[in-house]
């Protein structure tokens, strides 16, 4: 082949994966490698035992995962009340229990089974210390800059429930 044919067969496969949709470019990432950034909440499908949603209706969170496998996720209600003592050492009994039931917090490293197309958490730290030491597998889905996360066991209990994230920018 001279230099001619190789320079035209290069600009055509450039020109080629240049034409591609960026989701298409995106898919060919491992899923590890789509999943590390810092991510936003939007929604989750996780009911109180009241039948309301868990995070309101317009819910706040973010979710990080680095790239050498540590992670750190937090998520709470938007209409939490402040606390009347503007101190949180001295929250009233609701105070408190508000917090509690209307955040989560949870940091320690992860992996990745691109096969099974899931992450498997290892919790080192959670505002629910249940969690604390344990393991949770959940089965994630990354289209674009929104990843959906299917959360086994949610920590209100009842069934599992889907959590949607959109990369932050």
């Amino acid at each position: 082949m001279n230099r001619r044919s190789i320079f035209a067969l290069f600009t055509i496969t450039a020109l080629g994966l240049a034409s591609l949709p960026t989701s298409t470019i995106a898919q060919q990432k491992s899923l590890k490698d789509q999943l590390v950034g810092t991510w936003t909440f939007v929604s989750a499908t996780t009911k109180r035992p009241d039948g309301s949603p868990q995070w309101g209706s317009n819910p706040k969170g973010l979710a990080i995962y680095t790239d050498n496998g540590r992670f750190s996720e937090s998520v709470m209600r938007s209409d939490r009340t402040k606390f009347a003592a503007n101190n949180r050492l001295q929250g009233t009994a609701d105070d408190n229990k508000a917090v509690a039931q209307g955040t989560i917090s949870t940091y320690g490293t992860y992996s990745v089974d691109e096969a099974k197309k899931t992450y498997t958490l290892r919790i080192e730290g959670s505002s629910y210390p249940n969690w604390e030491g344990t393991e949770i597998t959940r089965p994630v889905t990354i289209t674009g800059d929104e990843m959906t996360v299917t959360n086994p066991s949610p920590s209100v209990g009842g069934s599992p429930s889907q959590l949607v994230f959109r990369r932050a920018k």
